[in-house]
């Protein structure tokens, strides 16, 4: 159908990772789109999440790396921490992706729509009182940065949004939750010099992880230095000129100068129209199903508004995944366990696949088998100076179906793992791979060989 001004093959409300992959992938099946976005095109993961985050942890590193030059026979030393240039660097990282990702949609010729859609019919988004039809529709209006219920934001009390355009580094800080975020800005605060504790009403901190890479994580920020409590909830908070005071169900307080919440991110669907036309909310999330279709009309949803993992690759792979299934190619659908999982902390922690617990509920307790594979025999990692391992787990005489790692840099070992893992790959078969010497990937090639019953460099 050819587009005439408002009337399209697919209209997509929401242009983060899901709603401008869906537009890209369907703009280049032959289809006409129409993408709505009330900011700007990227969204969150670009302007407010993945890339920022990922640019602070880099300038984070740099800092360790100059404080602890000595280490390693460089004489270096920290100076202190520019936020004005640090925030600089990170939006300039920000400002070239984001204009890439603008020449890249305006090449596909898609119609960007600026402005606050709302669904206002099983064909139709409404801006600004301009109807925008398609013979489907996308749904992708992401995620906001949620709190809890009676803890309002505003001056000392901020969540990620306003951490990430701070312009001085707080000397003491109470991170509420110990999950991604949290455990992200509690890694950046601490090398930019700040004293951190992280309050988690889990009794771990990365809850969603393997228990036995969320112990080492613990162990692993006790020795840097980063507090943490663990197993109590958050009561309330009090502020001010002073800081904050943050106070615990079990009567314990804690003082800081400010209190970031990273209690996880909440589904942008309130007031959008939704309920109004017959999509299935539970507690704000649009409920799909596995074809990501809402079971009305032809409307579909992708990325943080249904609920799983939060992730921008995965939403990125949803909106890939419903643009082929409205152009008939059918898809295979998306497994969310095969989706691969990144800390980017110092240690980092990555992951794919189930954890040992999750693989014991769905193949048997008897029917698992687990290795962990120790980065102290890995010659690259010695020399980056990092620990931690590898835990593969797998069915007994069968797939791998987990891998989970911890250690700097082991974000960038998650590609072979998601390999392995969806593709069911036996122990055998990658241990039979040649991996480069000396790389950090050759400890998965390491402890595939130790899972295959030939150990070479483990006491296994």
């Amino acid at each position: 159908m050819a587009d005439t001004g408002t009337a399209f093959d697919i209209v997509v409300l929401g242009a983060g990772s899901g709603g401008y992959a869906a537009a890209l992938r369907a703009a280049q099946l032959g289809k006409t789109v129409a993408l709505i976005e009330a900011d700007k095109v990227g969204g969150t993961c670009l302007h407010n999440g993945c890339i920022p985050t990922k640019a602070l942890l880099h300038a984070a590193e740099l800092a360790d790396n100059a404080r602890d030059g000595a280490h390693f026979g460089v004489k270096t030393t920290l100076e202190g921490i520019d936020m004005a240039g640090v925030n600089q660097y990170k939006d300039t990282v920000i400002g070239g992706l984001y204009k890439g990702l603008q020449g890249l949609i305006k090449s596909r010729k898609i119609t960007v729509v600026e402005g606050t859609g709302r669904l206002g019919g099983p064909d139709a988004v409404e801006v600004d009182g301009t109807r925008y039809t398609g013979q489907h529709i996308v749904l992708a209006t992401g995620s906001y940065a949620r709190s809890l219920p009676g803890l309002e934001i505003g001056g000392r009390v901020i969540t990620s949004d306003q951490a990430l355009k701070l312009d001085w580094v707080p000397k003491s800080a109470i991170i509420l939750g110990g999950g991604v975020i949290g455990s992200e800005f509690a890694s950046v605060w601490k090398s930019f010099g700040a004293d951190v504790t992280i309050i988690e009403a889990l009794p771990h901190l990365v809850p969603n992880e393997d228990v036995a890479l969320s112990k080492a994580f613990e162990r692993a920020f006790r020795k840097r230095g980063i507090a943490f409590n663990l197993g109590v909830r958050f009561s309330g908070v009090t502020q001010d000129d002073n800081g904050v005071h943050v106070s615990l169900e079990d009567g314990k307080t804690f003082d800081a100068d400010v209190l970031l919440v990273a209690v996880g991110r909440g589904p942008r669907t309130g007031g959008l129209g939704y309920e109004e036309q017959g999509i299935t909310l539970d507690r704000g999330f649009v409920i799909t199903d596995e074809r990501l279709h809402t079971g009305v009309g032809n409307i579909y949803a992708v990325g943080d508004i249904v609920p799983g993992l939060q992730l921008a690759h995965r939403g990125f792979a949803q909106g890939i995944f419903v643009a082929e299934q409205i152009a008939g190619l059918n898809p295979p659908a998306i497994v969310e366990s095969g989706i691969p999982r990144v800390t980017y902390s110092h240690p980092e922690v990555a992951s794919v696949g189930l954890t040992e617990a999750a693989a014991k509920e769905v193949h048997g307790e008897d029917a698992v088998e687990v290795l962990e594979y120790n980065l102290a025999g890995n010659g690259k990692s010695k020399i980056l100076d990092t620990a931690g391992f590898i835990k593969l787990v797998r069915q007994k005489d069968g797939p791998v179906v987990g891998v989970h790692m911890i250690g700097d840099r082991v974000g960038e070992l998650i590609g072979e793992g998601q390999l392995i893992v969806n593709w069911e790959a036996y122990p055998e078969d990658v241990a039979a791979l040649i991996h480069a010497h000396p790389t950090q990937n050759e400890a998965l090639g390491e402890a595939h060989l130790a899972l295959a019953g030939k150990p070479l460099h483990a006491h296994n």
